[in-house]
């Protein structure tokens, strides 16, 4: 049996809201902080861009819990229900050290939780959130965490995950060379210090994509995510580490970005890799092929029927269980 309660607490004068999940009984648990992906995504790495409420982070919390384990997943100030009222406070402020802060405070809550044994904390990142995880990791911390697990990570800067994420929409199109030409020539431009300037020619979900980077609310923080991937920190994490990205993913590629990683965390005897056959990218099961997702746009990623692949889940559980319990 496992049981969940809301928990709150204050960052930079603006409150932050959290679930605490844990196993039946009085403990001490060992304990996870798991960091959701980017943009809205919430808590349980539900996204307002996607149908469905059936997310991830949830089903994972549960899974620790059952193999006992307590965890803290939490909505980014600028995420979950409480945005609208967050947005105007984080204008300008938003950068990759204030999401640094936010795994620190939920770290201090989670180690501060009845039951809790603060000796004995993972963290747990998924797509941009290994990012926020790797910086904790690699910096002096009041909790320092014993164990990573990095669930699809960017193992190139971002700004070239989005290229090829991008090109899989565009090639297949008859014009589909011109407008990744154009797209690379925005991408330039970006990246060069520039405004993105999309072409008009481009298709509007696209375009929309690549003008989010240019949000005045998500600056500084876009350009630094622009130019960053997990494979510039991993080589400094010094504590056992779990790389996980499913072979059905089609956000984060297993080879381009799963190459990288396994370059950067060369001779790491701590560092593992699994690469699940068909998890996509929040480890859920995907029965279609890579290609069949990005030819429907549908990810299907929180469909009420959706469900976690045991070789994503179980691989996880079993790493987490291990470092926690030395």
């Amino acid at each position: 049996m496992t049981r969940s309660n809301e928990l709150s607490w204050q960052l930079d004068g603006i409150t932050m809201y959290g679930t605490f999940t844990r196993p039946d009984g009085a403990g001490p648990w060992p304990a996870v902080v798991m960091v959701a992906g980017s943009g809205p995504t919430d808590r349980n790495w539900n996204s307002p861009f996607l149908p469905g409420d059936n997310g991830s982070a949830r089903l994972l919390a549960e899974v620790l819990a059952e193999a006992g384990m307590a965890s803290l997943r939490y909505d980014k100030r600028a995420s979950g229900p409480h945005v609208a009222q967050n947005l105007p406070a984080m204008i300008g402020r938003i950068s990759m050290q204030s999401h640094l802060d936010e795994v620190v405070a939920a770290a201090g809550v989670l180690a501060a939780q009845e039951g809790v044994d603060a000796a004995r904390i993972a963290g747990l990142g998924n797509s941009e959130g290994c990012l926020h995880v790797l910086h904790y990791a690699t910096r002096p911390q009041s909790v320092p965490w014993v164990g990573l697990v990095l669930t699809a990570p960017p193992g190139r800067p971002v700004g070239d995950v989005l290229a090829t994420q991008l090109a899989q929409q565009l090639r297949p199109l008859p014009n589909g060379e011109a407008l990744l030409a154009m797209v690379q020539a925005a991408a330039a431009r970006y990246a060069d210090g520039r405004p993105m300037d999309p072409d008009p020619g481009l298709p509007e979900n696209v375009r929309m994509v690549l003008s989010s980077f240019e949000t005045p609310a998500n600056l500084p923080f876009a350009r630094e995510l622009w130019v960053e991937g997990a494979d510039r920190a991993l080589p400094d994490v010094r504590v056992p580490t779990l790389v996980v990205i499913g072979r059905r993913d089609v956000q984060v590629d297993a080879d381009l970005d799963g190459g990288p990683l396994q370059d950067a965390a060369a001779g790491m005897a701590d560092v593992s890799f699994a690469f699940p056959a068909h998890a996509n990218h929040v480890l859920k099961e995907e029965t279609r092929s890579s290609a069949e997702v990005v030819a429907s746009g549908d990810l299907r990623y929180n469909d009420a029927d959706a469900h976690l692949g045991t070789g994503a889940s179980d691989r996880i559980t079993s790493r987490v269980r291990g470092v926690l319990a030395e």
